[in-house]
């Protein structure tokens, strides 16, 4: 008998320890802030002269850049700390009162397209004169950054947001798992390089930047 109290006793204290360290109910610890880059409207080339509501988007974009979120797939809110593509597209949306707003990248480029926005690009280079109607607030669209199976194949989504002063390179915002700002890999909600070159960073080799459309309103 004795044997048997020592042995239940034990046990509840083993128990005890454990409930204290990993207590029935706790939320799951939030994503390690993430080291990404950020810029001040004033520093993008002519963002006094966009439009009142594509200035507002962006300004809240930009602001989304400055919280330090990791990329966290599936998630549309920076209260958890992180966000993933587009999640933060769909975010600032709402934020911006388009409740119409699909979730997913997929759903955001049908959207674009049927409502007769989309700019197709094939080109690889930056001087294409399929750029030309690229405007700071359009959607930018991917297809084969990772493996899926929706359809369309569009798996990523960011937003154009100019050119810099600095150096006149066009940038673009939203949340990524490797793009770069600068040359600089980036992981989280940030500013970003806007490239659609031969892809840097994505885990996939098939990865192709298709095209770009104004946000429907």
């Amino acid at each position: 008998m004795r044997y048997c109290l020592l042995c239940l006793t034990l046990w509840a204290s083993i128990c005890a320890g454990n409930a204290l360290a990993n207590p029935e109910g706790s939320p799951s610890p939030s994503p390690s802030p993430a080291v990404v880059s950020s810029l001040k409207s004033e520093e993008i080339e002519g963002f006094d002269k966009d439009a009142p509501e594509v200035r507002e988007l962006l300004k809240s974009a930009l602001n989304l850049t400055t919280q330090n979120l990791t990329y966290l797939y599936g998630s549309d809110d920076p209260d958890r700390g992180g966000m993933d593509c587009s999640g933060t597209v769909y975010y600032l949306l709402q934020q911006a009162g388009i409740s119409d707003a699909p979730r997913s990248s997929s759903e955001q480029y049908v959207w674009v397209r049927k409502a007769g926005n989309f700019h197709a690009v094939m080109s690889t280079h930056l001087d294409s004169f399929e750029l030309d109607s690229l405007e700071p607030g359009d959607l930018l669209f991917w297809t084969g950054t990772y493996a899926s199976k929706v359809d369309p194949p569009v798996t990523h989504t960011m937003i154009y947001l100019g050119k810099a002063k600095s150096d006149g390179l066009p940038l673009m915002v939203g949340a990524s798992d490797g793009r770069t700002y600068r040359g600089k890999k980036q992981n989280g909600v940030s500013v970003f390089d806007f490239t659609i070159s031969k892809p840097t960073g994505e885990k996939s080799s098939s990865a192709r930047f298709i095209g770009y459309g104004e946000i429907p309103r």
